[in-house]
């Protein structure tokens, strides 16, 4: 087990354990009390979450070196899923692997705490490098499409994701709080719950939809309903896994709600330019990774660089 992590990230895990526990029970009780409807969706969504939950928390518990691998293997999954699903030019087959190399080498940037290295490596260096390795092939047909489909999958799924693994070990975040891995369960957390609390919301309220092209399940409602739960939810669990007094803490709480609706419906833009409901088929009952990690993609980096500038 992780030596360094805190007890009341422990604790704050258990808690998971007992609203999935929670949920489980609820789900069975609805099958059993009204076997004529279809609960299958909720139970494989439930199944997936407890999937989810275990091998994140294997990950926390482990130690920050293993953390890091886990997320450098979320990206990796995430990255290969966006290229499954964007076209391809058959002659950027070769350009791939310098893609996907970028995966490492930009989580070993957060091994040895090189922040300066970390923040420009992906934005800049690969920004520069892919292009390059394109021309050398010569290809020129699609080649502005290719190139800019190919940054911006590194740039959301690598480069954004990569931004929750440099909460462990960010200076600061261990200043009266449950240190980095409070930092990271306290981002994880409140971005889904507030993907689920947007959804409940839009269910049980909504009426004027936000971006109908786009998402037409999306309600005012639902986002209103879902910024609120996450932004009191945000201040309650301050105390307990950040550094963060109550102003603060009601600051993180907005940028994770609007961040996390921002990302979500951005990924569903693209899903549908290329015409595909759920991103893969990993994760029952939720699509695939990309359909999970949507709203992290914007939240992780904005959480970020608001704790480094107040921490």
């Amino acid at each position: 087990m992780n030596p360094t992590l805190d007890p009341t990230v422990l604790w704050s895990l258990g808690g998971l354990y007992a609203l999935l526990g929670l949920a489980s029970l609820i789900q069975r009780l609805l099958t059993r009390h009204h076997p004529d409807k279809d609960h299958t969706e909720l139970a494989q969504r439930i199944r997936s979450w407890w999937v989810m939950v275990s091998v994140f928390t294997a990950a926390m518990l482990l130690s920050p070196t293993v953390s890091l691998v886990f997320f450098g293997f979320v990206s990796f999954l995430a990255l290969k899923e966006y290229l499954s699903i964007i076209p391809t030019r058959r002659a950027d087959r070769r350009v791939l692997f310098w893609a996907y190399l970028a995966i490492p080498v930009q989580y070993y940037w957060i091994a040895i705490g090189w922040y300066g290295m970390f923040i420009i490596f992906i934005p800049v260096y690969m920004f520069l490098f892919l292009p390059m390795r394109m021309i050398i092939i010569g290809e020129t047909k699609s080649f502005l499409r290719a190139v800019g489909t190919l940054h911006w999958g590194l740039m959301t799924t690598v480069f954004s994701i990569s931004h929750v693994a440099f909460l462990l070990i960010l200076p600061g975040t261990d200043d009266g709080s449950a240190g980095g891995a409070g930092m990271v369960l306290y981002l994880v957390f409140l971005t889904q719950i507030n993907d689920v609390a947007q959804y409940v919301w839009g269910k049980a309220l909504g009426r004027r939809k936000v971006v109908p092209k786009v998402s037409p399940n999306k309600t005012w409602e639902g986002f209103h309903g879902g910024v609120a739960t996450t932004t009191g939810l945000a201040m309650l669990l301050a105390p307990l896994l950040t550094p963060f007094d109550w102003p603060l803490a009601f600051v993180a709480g907005l940028i994770i709600g609007i961040g996390g609706f921002v990302g979500d419906v951005t990924l569903s833009a693209l899903k549908r330019d290329i015409g595909v409901k759920d991103s893969g088929s990993l994760l029952p009952g939720h699509g695939g990774i990309l359909d999970r990690i949507d709203s992290l993609t914007y939240t992780a980096p904005l959480f970020f660089h608001f704790v480094r500038y107040y921490t």
